[in-house]
């Protein structure tokens, strides 16, 4: 299963850095990533698949996004691959 995970906020050093290393204790794999500065705002794209990620529930695993996107104030959501594929087709 493969998950889409989006983060805007103020631009600051180790945005990247600190979400990724959230996935990577997690043993969630970043399948692919996009990132753009848009004057002093950030905003990311992630793909990460979940089949072997520790986490106890795709709740839990919501609320320590928002935990995490709060302490480097960001705000941070994740989504199932299949909702977001879902939400965008004509």
């Amino acid at each position: 299963m493969k998950a889409v995970i989006t983060v805007l906020g103020k631009d600051t050093v180790g945005i990247l850095a600190k979400v990724s290393s959230f996935c990577a204790e997690r043993n969630m794999n970043v399948v692919e990533v996009t990132q753009s500065v848009l004057q002093d705002m950030f905003a990311m794209v992630m793909l990460v698949e979940l089949d072997r990620a520790d986490v106890p529930s795709f709740e839990k695993l919501n609320a320590d996004f928002d935990a995490l996107g709060q302490s480097i104030g960001t705000k941070i959501h994740i989504m199932h691959e299949d909702i977001f594929n879902s939400m965008h087709k004509i």
